[in-house]
């Protein structure tokens, strides 16, 4: 039987979280944007909100992830991708294989459009 991630928070959802939460914010600063920018950018009013999706206590709206992607100056698809190992990793691995687990991506972090799968 399949449960929402979201209906249910084991250590491991939560984990997968704060690791989603930990690439946003390194990402959101090597885009040199402060909380309160993105905020700006991504249409939300409180940039606590921000705050919450990197500390891991939510999760980046899925109708948002274009809007997200662009304010953080990212290919939409491979923003997708990328979150989708931490918000899906069933179906992200299922689709992209374990070759492309979530890690660190240099080129992404220092602003350079990478596809995230061959």
């Amino acid at each position: 039987m399949y449960v929402h991630a979201k209906t249910i928070q084991t250590p491991e959802v939560q984990e997968l979280r704060r690791e989603a939460g930990r690439w946003l914010k390194a990402l959101r600063e090597s885009r040199g944007l402060s909380q309160r920018k993105l905020a700006e950018r991504v249409g939300v009013y409180y940039y606590t909100f921000i705050s919450q999706i990197e500390a891991g206590r939510g999760k980046v709206p899925p109708d948002s992830y274009e809007v997200w992607a662009r304010a953080l100056d990212m290919p939409p698809r491979d923003f997708v991708i990328h979150l989708m190992q931490y918000y899906d990793p069933i179906t992200h691995g299922i689709l992209y294989g374990a070759e492309h687990a979530a890690q660190p991506c240099e080129a992404q972090m220092a602003g350079q459009a990478v596809s995230s799968v061959a």
